[in-house]
């Protein structure tokens, strides 16, 4: 099977009930620890791909190793995404070199200048036959290169999200209603709580049409335990409750993302290699281990979504038709018909 959109991804997502796991990769260990993981369950899967990681491992590579995971598992749907595309270039870049979904962050714009970004991508994007996902609101956190305080972050406005989509074609949007990225969500002392009302107020707006989930990772306490076990110094945070993130997806959120959650599962597992073998220097051994628990870590995930089973219903649709269907307006959302 070819890589392929997130649209029909969507679809019998909105049909059966379930989100989509995106993952963001950096190297070769985390893309086979993600793509094993999805052929045990039978998951479809969106590989995502940040302006860091980009940079930490070049394009070509990353690109090279998503086509070998194809490969690997000819049966999978995988989809490769461009995750927070800080302007048109970038995301122009790798709609041209083989992505076919890319999001464009205009989020820190103001509203008509988020639209205008926004809509320049989806024209060339569908041109391609190329899905885009757009964000409106701010979260807070770190991710690369994405650092908002949680002062300037902000939640979506409902009364917003008929009009973005609207006006700017994409294919799905991504949303504030609480979560945050990177590992230091929440401190010790506060519940985290995502704002469903926010979530429900904006299902509403466009019913329907695939919502997302940024900062997803519930940083389980158990691989924070093994890092500190084994000579790590990790401060107490807590992540966002996986209960929260299957509530979340009973109100329209078709794709949750996730990151930090893949980290530190590699991260207890290396260290903890170290400490049980002092002498250790072939990177093949310890990467095995983190492998190993990458795999684990995405089955979880998988399951919780509820998308395991789901690949063998996704009959992808090849690029150049994805095009002609766009410019026929034939994919075209329609909000509030």
């Amino acid at each position: 099977m070819p890589l392929v959109t997130t649209k029909e991804m969507f679809e019998k997502a909105y049909k059966g009930g379930y989100a989509i796991g995106a993952f963001n990769v950096n190297n070769m260990e985390i893309v086979q620890g993600i793509t094993e993981a999805c052929a045990e369950e039978k998951a479809p899967v969106i590989l995502q791909v940040s302006k860091g990681a980009r940079a930490y491992a070049n394009h070509n590579y990353l690109v090279k190793l998503v086509e070998a995971a194809i490969a690997c598992n000819p049966d999978l749907p995988i989809a490769l995404h461009l995750d927070h595309g800080p302007d048109f270039e970038t995301c122009k870049s790798c709609i041209d070199g083989g992505f076919t979904s890319v999001m464009i962050d205009a989020s820190s714009k103001p509203f008509e200048e988020n639209i205008e970004i926004t809509k320049r991508v989806v024209e060339y994007a569908h041109e391609h036959g190329v899905v885009v996902e757009a964000e409106l609101g701010t979260l807070a956190g770190v991710e690369d290169d994405v650092k908002v305080s949680a002062e300037d972050s902000s939640y979506t406005r409902p009364e917003e999200v008929a009009e973005f989509v609207e006006k700017t074609g994409c294919d799905s949007l991504a949303i504030a209603i609480g979560t945050s990225h990177g590992a230091y969500k929440f401190k010790p002392g506060t519940n985290p709580q995502l704002r469903f009302d926010v979530l429900h107020e904006c299902e509403k707006m466009i019913p329907g049409f695939p919502i997302v989930l940024h900062g997803s990772s519930s940083v389980p306490q158990e691989y924070l335990e093994e890092i500190r076990k084994y000579g790590g110094q990790f401060r107490t945070t807590y992540g966002v409750p996986v209960e929260e993130i299957v509530e979340a997806i009973k109100y329209g959120v078709r794709k949750v993302n996730i990151d930090t959650d893949i980290r530190l599962a590699m991260t207890a597992a290396i260290r903890k290699y170290f400490v049980e073998n002092p002498e250790a220097f072939d990177p093949r051994a310890y990467l095995k281990a983190a492998r190993a628990a990458s795999v684990e870590m995405c089955k979880s995930r998988y399951i919780a979504f509820g998308c395991e089973g789901q690949a063998s219903k996704i009959k992808p649709l090849p690029l150049s038709e994805m095009a002609l269907l766009y410019s026929e307006g034939v994919l075209r959302q329609k909000v509030n018909d």
